[in-house]
């Protein structure tokens, strides 16, 4: 039994990449030497965290990068 059952991870999300954005996210994963789902969290909730800091008031940007 966890501690904090809330803590399990049981929610997923899809996410499409294209062959360029994909071979990036890899190259990333491969370098940090984590699974690609590892870095891809790590990123997601860097970002929330950020835009949730943040006082401006931004919201996620839209484009490639």
């Amino acid at each position: 039994m966890y501690p904090d059952p809330k803590r399990v991870r049981q929610h997923r999300h899809m996410l499409r990449l294209d062959d360029y954005e994909q071979a990036l996210v890899e190259s990333l994963a491969h370098y940090q030497g984590e699974p690609v789902a590892t870095i891809l969290r790590q990123l997601a909730l860097r970002q929330a965290a950020a835009i949730l800091a943040s006082d401006t008031g931004h919201s996620v940007a839209r484009g490639p990068f």
